[in-house]
């Protein structure tokens, strides 16, 4: 991020863990003396919640984070973008689609790593929730890996009580 002078875009579907990425990099960022401003945008937000004398204290440090970053208007991209060329802020965004920037990384989520992660979380432990189970859900859930998850959750308290 630092070759690209901390801007870039992180692509994928629905639930494929652009978001769970975005987290892990955070502490990252901060270790290499990034402030972090963090915008998580649902569907309809179409302006950043953030108001022009915030804006006015971001500088080089500053890292601006937008999780959902095509939520946004056309009006509000651009502003973002110019405002952070002008303060020389970075600019890290999540999106379903490429938004112009340059790609950091493109998420996809596929069975198989949903099944390692499930094996993590019950420790080995396939009695309650087999492979077949997240296999299954993966295929109900068309990949979004989020929704496997609660999914599988509602399967696993069923089965264990």
């Amino acid at each position: 991020m630092r070759q690209l002078s901390w801007w870039g875009q992180i692509i994928g579907p629905h639930g494929s863990g652009k978001s769970t990425l975005l987290c892990t990099l955070i502490p990252h960022l901060q270790k290499e003396g990034r402030s972090v401003v963090h915008f998580t945008l649902h569907e309809g937000q179409r302006r950043l919640p953030v108001s022009r004398v915030e804006m006015c204290a971001w500088d080089a440090h500053t890292q601006v984070i937008v999780d959902g970053y095509e939520q946004l208007s056309w009006w509000s991209r651009w502003h973002l973008k110019r405002t952070c060329r002008r303060r020389h802020c970075g600019l890290l965004v999540t999106a379903h689609q490429p938004v112009g920037l340059t790609d950091l990384c493109r998420t996809k989520a596929t069975l198989e790593v949903t099944q390692q992660v499930v094996s993590r979380l019950l420790r080995g432990d396939s009695t309650i929730v087999s492979d077949a189970d997240v296999a299954q859900s993966f295929d109900e859930q068309h990949g979004n890996v989020r929704e496997v998850m609660f999914a599988l959750y509602d399967v696993y308290e069923q089965r264990r009580r």
